[in-house]
């Protein structure tokens, strides 16, 4: 698919997917929280990354 292509090597910075290891890498970096942290924020929160670093206690 076209579109996929244009998206490769981004991150979405208003939305997580869990599936996409590089943003749940950066993720992880930049919050310095664990992959079991992000996780359970984000079941919790959702996946807007604004509502996951509330229910962390960061900065998105």
């Amino acid at each position: 698919m076209a579109g996929l292509k244009e998206k490769r090597g981004t991150i979405d910075r208003q939305r997580l997917d869990l599936s996409e290891r590089q943003a749940v890498e950066f993720w992880m970096k930049r919050w310095g929280v664990s992959r079991e942290q992000l996780t359970t924020a984000h079941r919790a929160a959702g996946r807007l990354v604004k509502d996951i670093a509330a229910h962390l206690g960061k900065k998105p």
